[in-house]
């Protein structure tokens, strides 16, 4: 099968199940997080925007592990290099969010429990964040995509877990 798309950082979760589906219970099977993958709503919506690197912070995983369990499960040898931690992942509070209030909070879990996308109200409550003020977004899981959204449009973030299936999400403007 030659006309398959390279399993890559960059590869979509969407196109890796539409061009692998032989491998879909693997990539379910590597993080409890993946299982929302069942819902026909998220699958549609969040795994066309999803990277696999995005993916892998999302189930908590190396992205290089990500990638290569799901290579050995689709009979491909691994030989990419992936690079480690990002700024704004788990660890300590950065200087820059110290100290400041909280402005906003938004609990995005139910929309995402209930099988919607958050981004569009996300984005639409970002416009009104001021400088110096702290936006807070409560999910079930580290949100790439978003977090990844909000840094190309000059966004900082820092995210901290509070419990099993809770990630709180710090952002401000730079």
């Amino acid at each position: 099968m030659e006309d398959r798309l390279p399993i890559t950082l960059q590869m979509k979760v969407a196109e890796l199940l539409n061009d692998y589906p032989e491998i879909e219970d693997t990539l379910l099977s590597l993080s409890p997080a993946f299982a929302k993958l069942k819902n026909p709503v998220l699958r549609k919506t969040v795994a066309r925007v999803t990277t696999l690197q995005q993916a892998a912070k999302v189930g908590g995983l190396n992205a290089g592990y990500l990638i290569q369990e799901l290579r050995r499960a689709a009979g491909i040898s691994d030989t990419e290099v992936v690079p480690d931690k990002e700024e704004g992942d788990f660890g300590d509070c950065p200087e820059c969010f110290e100290g400041l209030p909280i402005s906003v909070i938004f609990d995005a879990r139910p929309l995402i429990d209930s099988g919607d996308t958050p981004m569009p109200k996300i984005l639409k409550a970002m416009d009104d964040l001021k400088s110096g003020e702290v936006f807070e977004l409560l999910t079930p899981f580290y949100p790439a995509p978003i977090i990844d959204t909000l840094r190309k449009k000059g966004y900082s973030s820092w995210s901290k877990k509070v419990a099993p299936d809770i990630v709180n999400t710090y952002f401000m403007r730079k």
